[in-house]
């Protein structure tokens, strides 16, 4: 069987400090695979040993771009692990490494030693875009809310464009920022958002990005201790029914094919649990 030439592996799907101290949920990050290009977003603590058993495996020495979107730990724990496998060592120095410039100069999110290892370096910031590979594009949009320099980001091929809305407060700009997507990603860590106190979006929030955006498909992960055992599934099949856009809440290990999205989120969706006991009258 051949597999799909378009993927994004969710190697994890944990978001913030408990749900990855904890491993409630695995902290891998994502892996797109567009026409034979390999890219790695975020490895959080674990990345590299959730790719080494995942099914099917993904192999860190053939990953052509390492992205981290901000220095936190969560999105960046394996950074430097994964920039070692993909150059096999640093004795072959190959592939690209993306971040913002304060992650790989102010507080190094990949050890400097290691920076060495890829071929190329380059430094995300608001409006940047970069070719990966021939006709794959990486643009970073917008400068996001979230208390230290992070970016979410635009990934394009011929005829395909997704968007992952990552650590951030509401922005009234986000809407404008990942419109015209085909695939709407958003890292969605409680069920209520608009508190600065967390500098991260909700489920009202993805909503309001779904119902504005109205991509084809999308998915929330990047899910907080209020979503993680299983909230987020109910909570995604209210934002398709309110929104008319198939919304999934994504799982450990799951691979979907960019090329059947559609099919895909209908295959993805959990009803929501039905009630028991007092809670059924």
């Amino acid at each position: 069987m051949i597999p799909p030439a378009r993927t994004l592996k969710f190697l994890g799907t944990a978001g913030a400090r408990f749900v990855v101290s904890t491993q409630l949920r695995h902290s891998g990050g994502l892996v797109w695979t567009l026409d034979g290009t390999t890219v790695w977003v975020d490895p959080g603590p674990g990345a590299l040993v959730r790719a080494l058993a995942s099914r099917p495996r993904v192999d860190p020495a053939k990953i052509d771009a390492l992205v981290v979107t901000h220095r936190h730990l969560d999105h960046a724990g394996d950074a430097t692990a994964i920039v070692e496998a993909m150059s096999n060592g640093g004795f072959s120095p190959r592939g690209t490494l993306l971040a913002p410039r304060d992650a790989l100069e102010d507080e190094p999110v990949v050890f400097r030693y290691a920076q060495r290892f890829v071929a190329r370096r380059l430094v995300l910031a608001e409006g940047s875009r970069h070719e990966l590979a021939p006709g794959v594009f990486l643009e970073t949009p917008l400068a996001h809310d979230h208390g230290i320099e992070t970016y979410g980001y635009r990934l394009s091929a011929p005829g395909f464009t997704a968007g992952h809305v990552v650590d951030t407060f509401w922005m009234d700009a986000l809407p404008r920022a990942y419109a015209g997507v085909d695939l709407l990603v958003v890292n969605t860590t409680r069920e209520h958002g608009r508190d600065r106190k967390y500098l991260h979006l909700g489920a009202d929030d993805a909503e309001a990005l779904v119902g504005e955006i109205k991509p084809r498909v999308a998915v929330l992960t990047h899910l907080g201790m209020q979503l993680a055992r299983g909230r987020a599934e109910e909570l995604a099949l209210a934002i398709s029914g309110r929104t008319g856009v198939p919304t999934v809440a994504a799982r450990d290990g799951w691979l979907l094919d960019l090329d059947e999205l559609e099919a895909a989120a209908t295959r993805r969706r959990v009803p929501p649990r039905r009630p028991r006991g007092d809670d059924a009258r």
